[in-house]
């Protein structure tokens, strides 16, 4: 069986680091790869495990909220151009490692948060399904980057069990994490503010944003959300436009990103027997008060179509308008209306 483009870069980068070991020729010969570090702030869900390996320090089982910062190296192949240009912008991920994970006081994370804030809006993100807690910090890092989210960023994991096979197992789980969903997102609210947080989930925690806003609508009706915005929504359509009415008057502004050819929401969709939030098709137009931004005509960043908001520069580029310009729809200029409340993202 041939390998995924993945796993052949993958095999490429062990050959680079053997090839670049001490007492190698090509060691001798060539600088270093230079490494970059950087840090995030989490909220997580998951249990503790007491392990001293930072990619194993929190598991898939649920647990009480636990708070801190890990921190993610990068190893720089800069100085190999040719292999480095010529590697699909997903391979990027491979070349990202855990390398510390430090546990503190929610508190210390909410005010270290607000100090990196400046009159900026911080921005809460919840992964997907299979995201263990290693994986989901290195890919909030990339959301981060990609979206030049660099004003209070936090993410927030929940126990998906990070294998591919246990979907139905991760929804559970994150049907169990949506009370402390909601209970981060009504502290940010009133740590930071009405209007002044944005809210961005993806995949299958999107369904789980929708869900914990729709109990804060029960819990506290007149919180208020600069943006929320829902990537590639694993999310019945139907369900969604039922909610809409409670959700809806929580935020500024509600976007969600679409897609056709996403290959995990297709498949959610067969699973289900109903369309998903973040596939083309549906009726848009019926949800009242939503912005849609197609990504059908932007050329794959992944082999699976379901991570632009990780690999897209063009994606990058217009959270970075919505989330730290504050820019609705109408007034980003990269965008084509294509309907009465949607609008295409068009190669450049």
């Amino acid at each position: 069986m041939p390998f995924s483009a993945a796993k052949q870069f993958r095999i490429i980068l062990i050959g680079v680091a053997l090839a670049l070991s001490p007492g190698s020729t090509l060691a001798q010969d060539k600088p270093a790869p230079e490494v970059k570090k950087r840090e995030i702030s989490f909220v997580t869900s998951r249990n503790k495990t007491g392990s001293s390996d930072p990619a194993k320090s929190y598991g898939d089982e649920r647990s009480n909220i636990s708070a801190g910062w890990c921190s993610v190296r990068e190893l720089d192949l800069s100085i190999f151009n040719p292999l480095t240009d010529a590697a699909p912008s997903f391979i990027r991920e491979e070349l990202l490692s855990l390398d510390e994970v430090q546990e503190t006081a929610l508190d210390t994370v909410l005010t270290d948060l607000g100090t990196a804030v400046g009159d900026g809006a911080p921005t809460l993100y919840i992964h997907g399904y299979n995201i263990s807690f290693e994986k989901g910090c290195r890919r909030a890092i990339l959301l981060k980057e990609n979206a030049s989210l660099h004003s209070g960023f936090l993410w927030f994991s929940w126990p998906s069990d990070g294998v591919l096979t246990n979907y139905t197992r991760d929804e559970a789980d994150l049907y169990w994490s949506v009370p402390d969903i909601a209970d981060t997102i009504l502290e940010l609210d009133e740590r930071f503010g009405a209007d002044k947080v944005n809210l961005v989930a993806h995949s299958l925690g999107a369904r789980g944003l929708a869900l914990a806003l729709y109990e804060i609508a029960y819990r506290k009706p007149d919180a208020r959300f600069r943006n929320v915005v829902l990537l590639a929504p694993d999310m019945d359509f139907g369900v969604f436009q039922r909610l809409l009415p409670r959700i809806r008057p929580l935020a500024d502004n509600l976007t969600i990103y679409a897609t056709s050819g996403d290959i995990p929401l297709a498949l959610s969709a067969q699973l289900h027997g109903y369309p998903r939030l973040g596939e083309t098709g549906s009726d848009f137009a019926a949800l009242e008060g939503v912005e849609i931004i197609d990504l059908s005509e932007l050329p794959n960043d992944s082999p699976t179509g379901h991570l632009n908001h990780l690999y897209s520069p063009q994606v990058g580029a217009d959270l970075n308008l919505l989330l730290n310009e504050n820019k609705t729809a109408a007034n980003r200029n990269n965008l084509r209306k294509n309907g009465e409340n949607t609008w295409i993202l068009a190669p450049r």
